[in-house]
């Protein structure tokens, strides 16, 4: 796959997942992405809310966009690296 079909999957993927948040998360991720955040999965646990995961520029960091559009960076599980 050639590099400008890859960034256009990447932008639809991100579109995609960014669809699914409400206005207080989408706001939240918006001022985030100004400081090198990025959006980078959506947890979709069994009969339980969604959990939006977003990862510093670094991706040293990680934090959950709760419904209310606050960031929890504590939020009491581990990503794998």
């Amino acid at each position: 796959m050639d590099e400008k079909n890859r960034r256009r999957e990447d932008h639809h993927r991100q579109s995609v997942m960014k669809a699914e948040l409400n206005e207080a998360q989408q706001d939240t991720l918006r001022q985030l992405e100004m400081l090198g955040w990025e959006l980078k999965f959506i947890r979709h646990p069994l009969f339980q809310p969604t959990v939006p995961v977003v990862f510093d520029g670094d991706r040293k960091q990680f934090a959950v966009l709760r419904d209310d559009g606050t960031l929890d960076d504590n939020p009491g599980f581990d990503i794998r690296h």
